[in-house]
């Protein structure tokens, strides 16, 4: 297991589905008077559950806004999806949102897969293997026009969280590129893939202590926090869902 002196964490995902944009700063507001130490939203252009026509908002636009009626907490995508913008325009999307917000930005990216996203919206679909090797591609790109854009981020290093489980690929970028790694699984798993992180680290040089291990988790999973504590994730994260945004998990798992 991975020694680590990263904080113990706790964030949300709020999703962009099934409620006014009002519902959805409110529920952020809540959040931050909560105590959470992440906002995240997600990318997509559909509701991923519930009616699949049912009101949805953009991504990008909505963590700008975020950026504006919030003042403490980190603010990001849980996680962008990498086949939606040009990676130059990414960067300076990402670089401008963490000027609004003070620094309070992560920019949280994975391959994509959502398939109804790429038909309506016209991107190329490809392959779970092409879209790896465009995140491939696109991530010294991000970071080679954030090292450009002027003003440069606030923090000098805008921090990168990679999203995703893939063993040959993914892990590998996550310890190339990442300085937050996420993952959805049950704790054993999410341990396995967190003991090959540390083998893609030690084969690119990198120290496996400098990224940090964040895991989504559902309602039935808050009883297991102390399990991926215990495991070296210490940055835990729920998701709420609108119209209502009930907190009552978040609330237990911050407790």
């Amino acid at each position: 297991m991975t020694e680590t002196t990263h904080p113990i964490r706790i964030s949300v995902q709020i999703k962009p589905q099934h409620a006014t944009y009002a519902q959805f700063r409110d529920a952020a507001k809540r959040a931050e008077a909560l105590g959470v130490d992440t906002i995240y939203t997600w990318d997509h252009f559909f509701p991923l559950s519930g009616d699949p026509n049912g009101a949805h908002f953009e991504c990008y636009t909505l963590l700008a806004a975020l950026a504006e009626v919030t003042e403490r907490p980190t603010l990001g995508a849980m996680v962008t999806c990498n086949s939606y913008r040009n990676p130059n325009l990414l960067a300076d999307m990402a670089r401008t949102i963490d000027h609004i917000s003070g620094g309070r930005f992560v920019l949280g990216i994975g391959s994509g897969w959502a398939e109804r996203d790429y038909f309506n919206y016209g991107y190329e679909f490809g392959t779970a293997a092409s879209r790896l090797k465009d995140l491939a591609r696109d991530l010294p790109i991000i970071e080679e026009r954030l090292g450009k854009l002027n003003p440069g981020p606030v923090n000098d290093k805008l921090p990168i969280l990679i999203g995703g489980s893939g063993e040959k690929v993914t892990l590998r970028l996550v310890a190339k590129h990442a300085d937050i790694w996420n993952i959805i699984a049950a704790p054993d798993e999410a341990i396995r893939k967190a003991a090959v992180l540390d083998e893609w680290c030690a084969k690119l040089d990198r120290d496996p202590a400098t990224i940090e291990r964040q895991v989504m988790i559902n309602p039935q999973r808050v009883a297991s926090a102390d399990q991926y504590l215990a495991g070296g994730f210490t940055h835990l994260l729920i998701g709420i869902d609108g119209p209502d945004y009930d907190t009552e998990h978040l609330e237990k798992l911050l407790a």
